[in-house]
């Protein structure tokens, strides 16, 4: 695979007014990128693309129809994507008893804008080649109890990307590949940064590197856990099923302290 961050070539990243996406622009746009910001209207929108030197597009990904309205602000101001970001990301809703919209507005921009884009930048990127990376969450694999809109949304985002690399692979012509970047406990938006979070320049750095690489997933650790700690919690989730233990064992009072011992 050859690595899409050249000078030169053209990025898009969704999310990208703050964050990790904000981050990635600013990166990108120092190694010679052409970067394109997409995220909701707003001075924070207006200062990342100032300040990354790049493309504005305003858009809504939580509606219908903005994957497409996006495609062609890029195309006419820049061309196609030489790399995808799909890193914007909701977090409407908690529990189950959280209402249908919030349900549908965490989908919206957590799984069905993402594949959107994907399939409608496709046909762009394979005349030339490029890679696509989708923003996924821990919370995806190991499926912590407290946020189950969350978590489905961005299980889903993790199968049909896993599923969209496997059918990549074997396509003809200009090689696209499709990356799954999994950040661990970072601190985004407005929040203070914690000791023990990344911040996202950290996981913007394990991210090209991930991509220099050719690795699909590219997974996070921060400084609380370790990689080593990463691999036995993903583990440990796996064996629920192979098991046969109750789902969420970690946090099953009959199974936690086994699950700590294993996991730590």
């Amino acid at each position: 695979m050859t690595d899409p961050v050249k000078p030169g070539a053209v990025a898009l990243i969704t999310g990208a007014a703050s964050g990790i996406g904000r981050a990635a622009a600013l990166a990108l746009a120092s190694k010679g990128m052409r970067v394109a910001l997409a995220d909701l209207p707003g001075e924070k929108l207006d200062s990342a693309a100032k300040e990354a030197g790049g493309l504005k597009i305003e858009v809504d990904l939580s509606r219908p129809g903005g994957a497409a309205a996006m495609r062609a602000a890029l195309l006419q101001a820049l061309g196609a994507p030489a790399l995808l970001m799909n890193n914007a990301a909701s977090r409407a809703g908690r529990g189950f008893d959280a209402a249908p919209e919030e349900w549908r507005a965490a989908f919206e921009v957590n799984f069905w804008a993402v594949a959107e884009a994907c399939r409608i930048f496709l046909p762009d990127m394979a005349e030339a080649g490029g890679a696509i990376v989708n923003t996924g969450s821990k919370q995806g694999i190991t499926n912590p109890p407290g946020h189950p809109i969350y978590n489905a949304a961005k299980a889903a985002l993790k199968s049909w990307t896993e599923g969209l690399e496997h059918e990549l692979r074997g396509r003809p012509g200009p090689r696209v590949s499709a990356h799954l970047l999994i950040p661990g406990w970072t601190t985004t938006g407005d929040a203070a940064h914690r000791p023990g979070a990344w911040l996202p320049e950290q996981v913007v750095d394990r991210m090209l590197a991930g991509l220099a690489a050719g690795d699909f997933y590219i997974l996070c650790p921060d400084d609380e856990t370790t990689e080593e700690m990463d691999r036995k919690r993903i583990l440990w989730a796996a064996g629920d099923v192979a098991e046969n233990r109750p789902p969420l064992s970690r946090w099953h009072p009959d199974w936690k302290e086994r699950a700590a011992a294993s996991c730590s």
